[in-house]
């Protein structure tokens, strides 16, 4: 059968004549300003009132030990040398990301996961868990009901499992209890940074916020923007917020082709072209010939102009015994018929592509995840 990545990938290789069109966006969905981020927390906890699905203590020291310190702070004492069974109890790891400029009272979701051998979270409840920084200062306090979705579901019969159960998340379960410092307040000069490093779309986006602020922005190099921002606060924050809204138009940029080998999956934009060359996989051939199509006037007095257009062909054949399909045309609909007719596979496609690369007819960056 006919996989989807291979028709997609030639289909797209057929539209490289078409010309790459520029998108409009905001410079808010290129950039993002410097040290206006996330912190990560994490904490350790445990979760109670498990239906027997807790962790087996004899395996797990660690949960009866941190279940003895937690009742010793609350003023119980554990009589020596008694194993308490505690099929309602799990240790788990906290994890939660403190939102810039969050101040304490602000609430934010945490994610709640075994650390043990328990064979589910569902139903339970997490203590109270202090979230600690990187600088091992506890910035959060988390705890709250564990909600555990898609565990499973009953159809014809039989029963399918749709999320794993050692997992869970707590909508608003920590609240924030120390305010991360900030240096925006106090800068003049904030910086811009890319998604994705690119010299053209920095001087672009330069050059469009200078249209609209002169003199207030500059490049500094492939993923940084210098802007000259006001001083006052909510001076500086309008600035911002008018430069984030600012159109632009940015092209498709680099030829790239992205291929998962563990999914089979291949993305290709639209500034990859594709030289003459041929090759060869298994059974499975593919020609692409690159020619140029001259248009001239009828009579040189005609006041025409002569055109040159090229014209790509990509033929594919299949050879098995006396089996042979050939189907030449710059037609989609009469490439996927004949491709369809084929048993090519993603892997078959990654090896093509790769060759296609080594021979130096690919023009554009390979990536392989």
């Amino acid at each position: 059968m006919m996989k989807t990545a291979f028709l997609t990938c030639f289909m797209a290789l057929l539209c490289l004549l078409l010309p790459a069109t520029a998108s409009a966006e905001r410079i808010r969905d290129l950039t993002t300003v410097q040290g206006v981020r996330s912190n990560s927390l994490m904490g350790y906890g445990l979760v109670v009132g498990l239906d027997g699905t807790g962790d087996q203590t004899m395996q797990t020291p660690f949960t009866t030990q941190s279940l003895n310190n937690m009742l010793s702070q609350l003023g119980i004492t554990v009589p020596a040398g008694v194993n308490m069974q505690l099929k309602n109890v799990a240790a788990v790891m906290v994890t939660a990301e403190l939102p810039p400029f969050a101040q304490p009272g602000a609430k934010i979701d945490v994610v709640v996961s075994s650390m043990g051998n328990s064979k589910s979270l569902r139903g339970g409840t997490l203590l109270m868990t202090p979230l600690k920084g990187a600088d091992s200062q506890i910035y959060a306090l988390a705890q709250g009901n564990l909600l555990v979705s898609g565990a499973g579901a009953q159809a014809g019969g039989s029963r399918v499992q749709v999320n794993q159960l050692n997992g869970a998340r707590i909508s608003g379960g920590a609240t924030v209890e120390r305010s991360v410092p900030s240096g925006f307040a106090g800068q003049n000069t904030l910086m811009l940074q890319l998604n994705n490093e690119d010299f053209t779309v920095a001087q672009q986006i330069s050059d469009a916020i200078n249209r609209r602020y002169p003199g207030s922005a500059s490049a500094q190099d492939s993923r940084t923007v210098s802007l000259r921002a006001p001083l006052d606060s909510a001076s500086r924050v309008r600035f911002l917020a008018e430069v984030q809204d600012i159109p632009l138009r940015v092209d498709a940029g680099d030829a790239r082709i992205i291929i998962n080998s563990r999914t089979g999956s291949v993305v290709i934009n639209g500034r990859v072209a594709l030289d003459s060359c041929a090759v060869a996989q298994g059974d499975l051939a593919v020609e692409v010939n690159r020619t140029n199509q001259v248009n001239q006037p009828n009579t040189p007095l005609a006041g025409g102009q002569t055109v040159v257009t090229p014209n790509t062909q990509l033929s594919v054949r299949e050879q098995n015994g006396s089996l042979q399909r050939v189907n030449t045309s710059t037609d989609l609909n009469s490439v996927v018929r004949a491709l369809n007719s084929l048993g090519a596979t993603p892997n078959d496609l990654m090896a093509i592509l790769q060759s296609m690369k080594a021979a130096g007819c690919l023009r554009a960056r390979l990536e392989i995840n």
